[in-house]
């Protein structure tokens, strides 16, 4: 059994979600520049351009690439083998969550209830965090800060077994034409389907996180994800709703077994600005 510190989880959290705030990713970067560079309309190319230059100025400065740095969501892949020591676990990834966002100068955006008090916790916690036991002794910790604007344009259904293919492509392709600008075009679509409805949601979640420009390794699905971001780019909508074909960047589908009677599908949306970061202790 391999012995972790509390104090180790913390720091790795912290660090990430800095980063996570900081820097995009190198894929996301390159396919931005992509898109610039064949993007039709001269205001989405203008827009791509300026994208590019706020993530420069981001890293560069080290302050955060967007104004709202997002809840923090956590995925854990946690080894059998590990056993964590000298304090919570749980606690441990909040305490990176605070630290990161005090001491980086991120926005603190939680509340402390949905409905009623609405009291912000200042320090962006609680972590909306997902475990999952894995074999061996490491521990995989993945951060995305998830920001709201993208976030409140995501949607879930419960389609019907016969509703097959066309059905999910229905769904997923007007959940994102109807959210236009308000997301903040680009858009990366990430869309799960099968299980339950909250595994649905929480596939849709880790599609995100895919490297830009990896399909589905299943060619049925890799060919619906092409033929749904084809669809989505001809609604018109383009970069920050101001016109042109660059309006989704990447749809990242992730798929689950699920029961005879049902076919959940959710679709959950990320700005340009696809804040995450991963590392294996």
């Amino acid at each position: 059994m391999r012995e972790i510190k509390a104090e180790v989880i913390k720091d790795t959290v912290r660090d990430l979600f800095l980063d996570a705030n900081y820097f995009i990713g190198k894929d996301l970067y390159n396919k931005l520049k992509e898109q610039s560079e064949v993007e039709e309309s001269p205001v989405g190319k203008s827009v791509l351009e300026q994208i590019i230059k706020n993530n420069e100025i981001a890293a560069e400065e080290k302050i955060a690439i967007c104004q709202d740095t997002g809840m923090a969501v956590v995925f854990i892949e946690l080894g059998q083998e590990v056993l964590i020591v000298d304090g919570d676990f749980n606690e441990a990834v909040n305490q990176g969550v605070r630290e990161a966002y005090t001491e980086g100068y991120l926005r603190k955006s939680v509340v402390n209830d949905p409905v009623f008090d609405r009291i912000n916790t200042k320090d962006n916690t609680p972590a909306v965090t997902h475990i999952k036991i894995a074999p061996g002794n490491r521990v995989k910790i993945t951060v995305t800060a998830k920001g709201f604007g993208s976030e409140n344009m995501s949607s879930i259904k419960m389609l019907k077994p016969a509703d097959g293919v066309e059905g999910v492509k229905n769904f997923v392709v007007k959940t994102a034409v109807a959210a236009g600008p308000n997301p903040c075009p680009p858009i990366i679509v990430g869309v799960g389907i099968g299980g339950t409805m909250e595994m649905a949601a929480v596939l849709s979640k880790r599609a995100l996180l895919r490297p830009m420009g990896e399909p589905n390794k299943d060619p049925r699905y890799a060919q619906l994800e092409t033929e749904i971001l084809q669809e989505i780019n001809k609604s018109g909508i383009g970069p920050a709703g101001l016109g042109g074909r660059t309006t989704a960047l990447s749809v990242n589908i992730e798929y689950f077994p699920t029961h005879i009677a049902g076919l959940p599908v959710a679709v959950n949306i990320c700005c340009h600005a696809a804040r995450h970061a991963e590392k294996v202790i």
